[in-house]
């Protein structure tokens, strides 16, 4: 059995698709369902079973799974939000729940794989390599991946099994639909320009022009690709970025969503004041240890996977069929 925390979400979905592909099926998802159009990422997928996230971590405290058949763990699951203020549920989501979980894979031998995020980086002024040097918090969302990203570091030097962490970049790709306003650039331009033909940029901001702030954006196919492939390379461990290496402007994403939908034009509109001094306007994954642990397949082009991902939003509304 594998399991996947987060899987009826955005990245843990299509990690799911992804071992469904390798024709595994004996998949124990966990999720939390309290917002049910959630359910609509799990259709078109061949799983085991379904468990809530409490009811599970109330079942591996009690050892239930103690003497379970389980080949791996990957750890999607989380308060992605990063506009939530209330510490305590995301520090009590986001690094308590994922302490117990890679503590029960050290007791049992179990590869763990989890997702950071690249905004432990913080503006990015010491740049993007996993280096602490480089790690500064900028709201509670980033400190409580950053504070497990240090807790494993310090696990990891006896670690009886593997451990590798995935400092997510700017992820984008099919079954985000539930993530509202933390959805990609991506799936806001596509329907901007269904609603309106137009799309809506912030205006330049800290020596940036118009559109031109850059982010390194990476298609949600890339991010499964490198899950599996540290699957399949157990003695890889450690802390890596998973982005394409190269920025690209949101000027860049628009102008590849209005080639994807055939017409469109750009709009510029303030920058929100409620983002002053939070938000990043470059990031771009050093890819060095990425590259290092042995990973070398190429990342899909920005107007390529813009493209592939619009296919999805007009035929099958954005989820996996």
């Amino acid at each position: 059995m594998i399991i996947v925390t987060g899987g009826a979400g955005f990245i843990g979905s299509n990690l799911v698709r992804g071992l469904n592909g390798r024709g595994r099926g004996d998949i124990l998802v966990v999720d939390d369902l309290s917002k049910g159009d959630k359910f609509k990422n799990l259709l078109a997928l061949d799983i085991k079973d379904y468990l809530d996230k409490d009811d599970f971590m109330a079942a591996l405290i009690a050892g239930k799974y103690d003497g379970e058949l389980i080949e791996a763990v990957f750890h999607d699951g989380a308060c992605s939000d990063t506009m939530e203020h209330n510490g305590k549920y995301m520090l009590d989501t986001n690094y308590a729940y994922s302490k117990e979980l890679l503590h029960f894979c050290q007791r049992r031998r179990l590869p763990f794989i989890y997702a950071s995020s690249a905004s432990v980086y913080g503006s990015g002024a010491g740049g993007f390599s996993e280096n602490p040097a480089c790690e500064w918090a900028l709201n509670v969302y980033a400190f409580s991946k950053l504070q497990f990203d240090r807790y494993v570091r310090r696990i990891l030097p006896t670690a009886a099994a593997q451990i590798v962490g995935l400092r997510y970049f700017n992820v984008f790709g099919p079954q985000e639909n539930h993530k509202g306003r933390m959805a990609s650039v991506a799936y806001h331009f596509f329907h901007q320009l269904k609603d309106s033909g137009v799309v809506r940029l912030f205006k330049g901001t800290d020596g940036y022009g118009n559109g031109e702030q850059r982010r390194d954006f990476v298609y949600v196919k890339d991010v499964v690709d490198v899950n599996l492939f540290f699957w399949d390379n157990p003695a890889q461990s450690g802390i890596f970025n998973c982005g394409t290496g190269r920025a690209n402007t949101f000027n860049a994403v628009a102008t590849a969503a209005i080639k994807a939908l055939g017409s469109g034009r750009i709009e510029y509109i303030d920058f929100p004041d409620a983002l002053k001094g939070k938000y990043q306007n470059f990031t771009e994954a050093d890819l060095a240890q990425l590259k290092a642990a042995g990973y070398t397949r190429p990342f899909t082009d920005l107007t390529a996977a813009v493209a592939d991902y619009y296919r999805h939003l007009q035929d099958h509304d954005g989820y996996l069929s």
